[in-house]
């Protein structure tokens, strides 16, 4: 009686504790962690499925778990800093409880694979976009001449602006865009903002942070670089407009400007047809931008 008393406690207790998995999203990585022995998957695809099978299993019987982008480059660079061993399955356990606090990782909530990697994949670039930027930030250091910070003041400036476009925009989804051209990488970073029923806007926190700090590069080494933003409302067109960066501000496009920019292939030049039910429009004004917080000179 008393050992199936402890059976039934340590069953309890394993729905309490909860797993991260390293998954490997494509071929390219799984062959690169074929080279270890203790590594027996020999197949992607197969591999594939018993990961999410397990995931099935985990959730059938009540357990959280947390899918995590696994880089078996970055799996061997924490194995030599680390000392260990890459070869043993107790390593890639401890690189993946590592990954759990500080890398991309997605909850697994029920969804198809299929729909769960895209997700990890976004999340990875998200906070890899994310990171580069701060560090560009972070670089650029005190103002010659007044000694304040300017990537903090650029971040301030850029935050200000995003409260604007958003409260200025027409109620409804919004889907922004943000590219940055001029650092030694391009930068693109994606916004969407949901409106619920009473009015109020939702948005992703992370998403949003990795936003900000993208804009606020691009305002405070000037550029060249812009934001176009999509708004759509359920029985109106969609509203496409948006602003090119200018110093450390935003300068409006005309509609003409928006309206080439959507029609015409990025790769070959040639014109594309405009959608329908889309407004290529002029955006609204922001207000007095010269009183935006942040650094000026």
């Amino acid at each position: 009686m008393a050992h199936t008393d402890h059976q039934t406690m340590r069953r309890v207790l394993r729905r309490e504790i909860a797993g991260t998995i390293g998954l490997l999203t494509d071929e390219h990585d799984f062959r690169a962690m074929r080279r270890y022995r203790s590594f027996t998957f020999s197949d992607h695809t197969a591999y594939l499925r018993q990961v999410e099978d397990l995931l099935k299993t985990r959730a059938a019987q009540g357990s959280h778990t947390t899918v995590a982008l696994f880089d078996p480059q970055e799996y061997a660079e924490y194995c030599t800093d680390a000392g260990l061993d890459p070869d043993i399955q107790s390593s890639r356990t401890r690189f993946t409880a590592e990954l759990a606090t500080t890398g991309p990782t997605i909850p697994y909530d029920g969804q198809p694979l299929a729909d769960l990697v895209p997700a990890l994949v976004d999340e990875a670039v998200r906070q890899a976009t994310w990171e580069y930027a701060s560090t560009l930030l972070a670089r650029l250091g005190a103002c010659a001449s007044c000694g304040e910070d300017i990537g903090r003041a650029a971040f301030v400036r850029a935050s200000h602006f995003l409260v604007r476009i958003l409260e200025t925009a027409q109620q409804g989804d919004r889907h922004l865009v943000c590219s940055v051209t001029g650092t030694p990488e391009a930068l693109v970073s994606v916004l969407h903002t949901e409106e619920d029923t009473d009015g109020a806007t939702h948005l992703d926190e992370a998403e949003a942070l990795e936003f900000t700090t993208v804009l606020a590069l691009g305002l405070a080494t000037q550029g060249p670089g812009g934001l176009v933003m999509r708004t759509s409302t359920p029985g109106a067109p969609d509203r496409v407009y948006g602003w090119r960066m200018r110093g450390e501000g935003l300068e409006p496009l005309t509609a003409g400007e928006v309206f080439d920019a959507y029609c015409t292939d990025i790769d070959s030049g040639d014109l594309i047809s405009p959608e329908s039910d889309v407004d290529y429009c002029v955006p609204p004004d922001l207000g007095d931008t010269g009183q935006t917080p942040g650094h000026h000179h």
